[in-house]
């Protein structure tokens, strides 16, 4: 099978404008997540609507494309970037472009995900740990998702699924595995093709989760499970903790960047 990496990045963001073109050890933050999945799959580009962003892609010789800026989200723009490829690749992954720290084991249990011939979407969870403490496992703004005995995805909430009965909300993390949802997908092409003309569904709609409107239209889901944690990054105050992320891992020689 043939993956290809697209990379979806707009320069205006509520909470941090200009974020792709944002400084991470050195090198712009783009640059970053572009190098950390080059090499891995079979072809990777960046897709943007904004020159500056272009600009700074073509001048660290990486592949980048020009998309409209009318996209409902990085899904779509992920679809008309791989249509301007002049080749064919049976799968997209749609990496986020402010993940720099994403590794190629990663992206391998991604693409392990599609030796199932059922799976038509992957996407990636982590186990919680007894560590990350309830606080963690509750938190809304961390998806938790619900596997079927195939590993693939039965639900997604921002909810604690499932609800332990007649145990102890202090005691759920070491009676049961929660899982926390990474997100990055990767998508048979022809399922890309038809996810972009799915109007938002009713779950999706509840649980502001794009992921749902797959599931209620019937697309199975696989998952890769990983134990590496990913750090996105939301705001400054976000880059200025990968920065020292960044530098206690280079220190360390302990991190593939």
């Amino acid at each position: 099978m043939k993956f290809i990496a697209i990379i979806p990045a707009r320069y205006a963001s509520t909470r941090f404008p200009g974020k792709p073109l944002a400084v991470l050890g050195g090198k712009t933050m783009i640059q970053r997540v572009y190098e950390q999945v080059v090499g891995v799959l079979d072809d990777a580009v960046v897709a943007t609507d904004d020159e500056r962003i272009y600009e700074a892609v073509k001048a660290f010789g990486g592949k980048v494309e020009m998309t409209s800026t009318a996209h409902r989200s990085g899904t779509d723009r992920c679809w008309e970037a791989y249509c301007k490829q002049g080749s064919e690749f049976d799968v997209v992954v749609n990496v986020q472009g402010d993940e720099p720290f994403i590794q190629a084991a990663q992206l391998e249990a991604l693409k392990a995900c599609f030796e199932n011939p059922a799976t038509q979407i992957a996407t990636l969870v982590k186990p919680f740990k007894e560590s990350d403490g309830l606080a963690a496992l509750e938190n809304p703004n961390s998806p938790k998702v619900v596997l079927d005995g195939e590993q693939q995805a039965i639900y997604f909430s921002r909810s604690v699924i499932p609800y332990l009965r007649g145990v102890e909300r202090e005691e759920w993390l070491k009676t049961h595995t929660f899982y926390k949802h990474i997100g990055i997908y990767a998508f048979r092409t022809e399922v890309l093709k038809e996810v972009t003309s799915l109007p938002q569904s009713t779950l999706e709609k509840a649980e502001s989760l794009e992921q749902l409107r797959w599931l209620e239209n019937g697309y199975r889901i696989g998952v890769g499970i990983t134990d590496i944690e990913t750090i996105g990054i939301d705001t400054p105050e976000d880059l200025e903790k990968a920065e020292a992320f960044l530098k206690l891992k280079i220190k360390n020689d302990d991190f593939e960047f």
